[in-house]
This record gives structure tokens, C-alpha cells and sequence, in this order.
């Protein structure tokens, strides 16, 4: 541990050195080599939640984060990620998430206007088409729309007994020049006007569904997955520890669990979400599967986290989040069947980045057909969620059994 906070002192000083050399907020370093991952730097003033944003643009963007390291003294950071495309990023992407990061960064002088340009709130677009439907249609257009920087805010998904299409994204960004394929019918793009807040919420779901979708708490066997005896540590997927001995103002919080898709994303937005400052922090690279996380934080108020209550809901927040990033439950609906899959929303109002593109690809390769799909919000037990709601071929049990499992081990 003394090896740790040498390291802090060192990479703080690297901070303020690196602050005095360029005026830029943000860089990217692309690897020598094809695969290499290549390096992205932030450095800017501090805000609460500010790597929670980061991670959640890194997401976005289709980007794992190999290793990284994080250190502020509560009014300026310095964070340096390791991280490589899980698909191939379109040239325009580069350039793209670095202006996205500098806007999501408190500005300096020298960045002000590059802020106040891309953080202007985006109006919402009502992407309209319609054609004759074939398999993984849907995909196909996410993926042009995920290509294109495009933000899917909501979906409205039907097939007519005819055999046609008729889908609705609301999407929001600055560059709505997509080329969609020729198969296409009739295309419409225009603001969207009412239909958008008739379309905000996620039709209702039965209680037993909205029970099993958004149950808040560990079952029993993981609870006692907890209790292990420390030489047991290697098969528990998720270890979190708190230590208020080793500095006079911060809380050492130590995790220890199965990596996942997101997995830096979901800690940080639970640091946001309960207002924790994070002061240092050392992401090291995964391991047999396990990833290990040092970070150093603090309450709002700058003060230790000594409360026991505290301590414990954040510590239960942590463990729920990372066993169960994503909920996933299949249900019979009649004669169909019915996929859904939720996931928290931020409290400040973001949604987890590309769970539509994984879903519908997911869905695309094992060559399951989408009757309907539909793209909500639900509010269930004091918290937003992100509800995907997909009817799917009734004749899909095989397939849909092999589709849990691969969102299983991609998310938890």
C-alpha cells in the first residue's frame, strides 16, 4: 500500500507538469502498432462525477478501458486510460470523442467556447421510416446510427401483417447526414414535436414482471458468497473492502471482481449517483477475467466516510452493480415471446451507452426475427430505469436461451 501512495505522489506531480505544457483538456495517443491500445489523457479542473462522464463517453464510443490512473487534489485531476476499440472506430470518431470529452470537462479560458458549443442541449430528431422487413434490419440501422455519433433517446419498433416496418428513433446529436441502404422505402427526418413525450414511458409491465426486472437486492446465495473465508477470496465475483487507516483524509475502497462490459462505468456512476469524490484511484489490467481497483475518495464535504450506514449502502450499491449491470428476463406473452432488459439510469438523467447496439446484435447473429421493439424509461422502487422491451418469433426457445447466456457473461 505504501507502493501505492508513492505512486499517487509521483503521478501527481506529472499533472501539474503536464498542465503547465499544453493548454488542452484532452489528448489521444493512437498506438504504434495495429491492436496496440492507444492512451487517452484528461486534463482539466475537477468536478464531482466527472469520471463517471468519461468512462460513460468511453462506452459510448465502443472503447475498453485496459488500465488507468486517476488523481486530483480537489480542484484540478489528471487521468491517464489505457484503452483499445472493441469494433473498428470510423476515422471521424478520433477527433469526435475528443470533442466530447472537452465538453464534458469544467472549461479553462482556453476552452470555453469549444464547451459552450457542444454542451448546448441538442434538439431531439424523429427519424422515421418504413420498408419491408428481413432479419437484423434493426441492427443494421443502429449500427449506421451508432456509427454516425447518433444517441438513441427512445424507440418505437412494429411489423404490419404485411411484412413492412414501421420504426420511430428519437435521436439527438449534431451530424444527421446518414446514408441509409437503398432497401429503404420512405425515410423521414424532422424535429420531433408531442410524439416524443407520448413515447417517453415504457408501456405498462405486470407486476411479477416489474418484480423480477428490478429487484434492488442480492439474493441469498450471493449474500453468502460474501461471508467466504479469505482463502476463498478468488471464487466470490465481487469483493469490495473500505480502509480509513491508511490516509487522515480519504477512504481506501479495494474491489476485487469479474470483469464486464462497463465495469469502470458502473462503479463511477455510483460514486456520482451518491455523491462520493473520487481523490486517486489505480485501474489495474484484467487478469485470468478479475480486475483490481484502488481508489481513494471522499464525501461531498471532503471528510473520511466513517458513518456505518454510509459505508454499508455503498459497499451493497457497488456489489449490486457489479453483479447485475443489466437485467435480463425472458416471459411468454401469448402466443410470443418476450425479451426485456433493463438497466439504472444515471440520477442525472443518462442512460447506459450502446445496450441497444449489443441487444439487437446479439439478436441479429442467432437469427431471431423482432416483431416489436420498443425503447423506455420506468420508475420502480426510487429509481429511473432504461427498459428495452422486444416481441420476438414465438419459435426462438433455443436461441433466446443462448441469447441470456451471452448477455450474461458480456455484462456480469
Amino acid at each position: 500500500m505504501i507502493i501505492i501512495i508513492s505512486n499517487i505522489i509521483e503521478f501527481y506531480d506529472m499533472m501539474r507538469l503536464s498542465s503547465e505544457e499544453d493548454d488542452d483538456a484532452v489528448k489521444i495517443e493512437l498506438g504504434n502498432k495495429p491492436g496496440e491500445p492507444f492512451i487517452i489523457t484528461v486534463n482539466c479542473p475537477d468536478k464531482t462525477g466527472l469520471a463517471c462522464d468519461i468512462c460513460r463517453f468511453i462506452l459510448h464510443f465502443g472503447l475498453c478501458i485496459l488500465k488507468g490512473d486517476v488523481s486530483t487534489d480537489g480542484m484540478w485531476c489528471y487521468i491517464v486510460l489505457w484503452v483499445i476499440p472493441q469494433s473498428v472506430l470510423l476515422p471521424m470518431s478520433y477527433s469526435y470523442l475528443k470533442d466530447r470529452l472537452q465538453a464534458i470537462c469544467p472549461p479553462c479560458l482556453a476552452s470555453f467556447y469549444l464547451v459552450q458549443k457542444l454542451t448546448t442541449s441538442s434538439p431531439v430528431y424523429l427519424l422515421k421510416f418504413s420498408c419491408l422487413d428481413r432479419k437484423g434490419l434493426l441492427h443494421d440501422v443502429t449500427k449506421v446510427l451508432s456509427e454516425l455519433e447518433l444517441t438513441i433517446q427512445r424507440v418505437k419498433v412494429t411489423t404490419t401483417p404485411d411484412g413492412k416496418v414501421l420504426d420511430l428513433f428519437f435521436i439527438t446529436d449534431n451530424i444527421l447526414n446518414a446514408d441509409l441502404p437503398d432497401s429503404y422505402i420512405k425515410c423521414e427526418l424532422k424535429l420531433a414535436g408531442q410524439e416524443y413525450e407520448h413515447n417517453h414511458g415504457i408501456s405498462s409491465l405486470s407486476p411479477m414482471l416489474a418484480k423480477e426486472l428490478f429487484q434492488c437486492e442480492l439474493s441469498d446465495n450471493e449474500v453468502r458468497s460474501q461471508a467466504l473465508s479469505p482463502d476463498m477470496q478468488k471464487l466470490k465475483k465481487a469483493n469490495v473492502t473500505l480502509d480509513n487507516s491508511l490516509s487522515p483524509a480519504h477512504t481506501l475502497l479495494q474491489i476485487q471482481c469479474i470483469d464486464h462490459k462497463g465495469l469502470h462505468y458502473d462503479i463511477m456512476r455510483t460514486f456520482k449517483d451518491l455523491n462520493f469524490k473520487i481523490s486517486y484511484g489505480r485501474f489495474s489490467p484484467n487478469v485470468m477475467g478479475y480486475r483490481d481497483l484502488d481508489i481513494f475518495i471522499q464525501q461531498k464535504d471532503g471528510k473520511k466516510i466513517l458513518d456505518p450506514d454510509k459505508q454499508g449502502e455503498l459497499c451493497s450499491r457497488l456489489k449490486l452493480e457489479m453483479l447485475h449491470p443489466l437485467r435480463v428476463i425472458i416471459a411468454d406473452r401469448g402466443p410470443d415471446t418476450e425479451l426485456l432488459v433493463a438497466n439504472p439510469v444515471e440520477l442525472s438523467g443518462n442512460g447506459r451507452p450502446r445496450v441497444f447496439y449489443d441487444v439487437t446484435f446479439a439478436l441479429k447473429t442467432l437469427g431471431i426475427c423482432i416483431f416489436s421493439a420498443e425503447v423506455g424509461r420506468y420508475s420502480a422502487l426510487d429509481r429511473e430505469w432504461e427498459v428495452y422491451r422486444f416481441l420476438l418469433d414465438e419459435n426462438c426457445e433455443f436461441q433466446l436461451t443462448v441469447l441470456q447466456c451471452a448477455l450474461c457473461v458480456m455484462y456480469t
